[in-house]
């Protein structure tokens, strides 16, 4: 059976924060869950396997995606629900099971998450791609990756090829209504000035065309 890695069982204190994302929550703890860094997203309860605190999350019935980072949990709701009454009961769980010493996750996600990353860096088709890969790893997990954690999600990198990168949307930025503005406006304009190979970004995990 595998080692639960646990949060440390002691006083707990969680405030929420508002995501660009109206539909999501950013649960900032007093202590970490994961490894700077390191972050998971889970579009649904199937997804979740790994994670028992956020399988529990899941048992919500208005929960529909939780993502998960070093010091925060966001959840994001249904439409037809309302914060203010949710908030409140969200907190409270949280509090109680990190507290108790709760299993997070069942596999420390962290080398799942760098082995990803290497295969996608590798994937690319030409010792080239695989070279302006890396650097486009280099400067979405050290530029784009804290900025965008303060608003409760990250963006990952998935492929490049032929000056197209492709990036995946998670926690508060999947479905997030300025989404498609800071990946336009923001993290191409970075990547085109930073790898002159960058003609265009786009991304998987939200609805909008670009």
């Amino acid at each position: 059976m595998a080692e639960q890695l646990t949060a440390p069982a002691a006083p707990v204190s969680i405030y929420a924060e508002a995501s660009p994302n109206p539909e999501s929550m950013k649960f900032v703890l007093n202590t970490h869950l994961l490894a700077d860094g390191v972050s998971v997203d889970y579009p649904n309860a199937e997804a979740a396997a790994n994670s028992p605190l956020a399988q529990e999350l899941f048992q919500f019935d208005y929960v529909n995606r939780v993502f998960i980072a070093q010091n925060f949990v966001t959840v994001t709701k249904g439409t037809d629900h309302q914060w203010a009454q949710l908030i409140p009961e969200l907190r409270t769980f949280l509090k109680s099971y990190v507290e108790a010493g709760g299993p997070i996750f069942t596999v420390d996600p962290a080398a799942e998450q760098a082995a990803a990353q290497q295969a996608a860096a590798t994937g690319s088709s030409s010792e080239a791609d695989q070279q302006t890969s890396q650097k486009i790893i280099d400067l979405l997990d050290n530029y784009v990756r804290p900025a965008v954690e303060q608003d409760g999600g990250n963006i990952t990198f998935k492929s490049y090829h032929d000056g197209i990168v492709t990036v995946n949307l998670q926690g508060s930025c999947s479905g997030c209504p300025s989404a498609t503005v800071t990946l336009k406006s923001g993290i191409e304009n970075l990547l085109k000035r930073m790898v002159p190979e960058v003609k265009e970004v786009v991304a998987e995990g939200i609805t909008a065309s670009f």
